[in-house]
């Protein structure tokens, strides 16, 4: 059932149906301007933006970045009427895949406490959880 999950990097058309897959998955959140988002990823490695098609229905996300030292996953959506069929997992090794070609030795990702299913799954894949504290600081303040 995996070979029908077509995986290529974002177009300017998918705007609209990221934005309603996040919202299906539960992945927006006041903070975070989805919109925002896509246009912030688009100009840094826009090519590591990856969906996920389906019979040309849009039905997974997963952006990947790489800064030299560590890579990141962000945005990781499987639309919930198409989950446990392997389309998260195959996704995120592509993006894996990418991230090993470009010389990433460790990829980081962060899921909020709220998200045990996330966590079990990224567990699932051979994730774990890294005895650090994730800090942050918004650098941007809507007003």
């Amino acid at each position: 059932m995996m070979e029908a999950l077509r995986i290529r990097a974002y177009a300017d058309a998918d705007e609209s149906r990221v934005v309603v897959l996040w919202d299906r998955c539960g992945l927006l959140a006041p903070q975070n301007d989805p919109v925002r988002d896509i246009a912030r990823k688009t100009r840094v490695n826009p090519e590591w933006f990856f969906v996920g098609e389906w019979n040309a229905q849009l039905v997974a996300t997963c952006m990947a970045g790489y800064e030299g030292h560590r890579g990141w996953l962000n945005y990781l959506a499987v639309d919930p009427d198409f989950r446990r069929k392997g389309l998260a997992r195959r996704i995120v090794e592509h993006a894996e895949a990418r991230l090993r070609e470009a010389g990433c030795p460790k990829i980081n990702l962060q899921v909020r406490a709220t998200n045990p299913d996330a966590i079990a799954f990224y567990e699932r894949i051979g994730y774990s959880v890294d005895p650090v504290v994730s800090l942050g600081k918004r650098l941007e303040i809507d007003s």
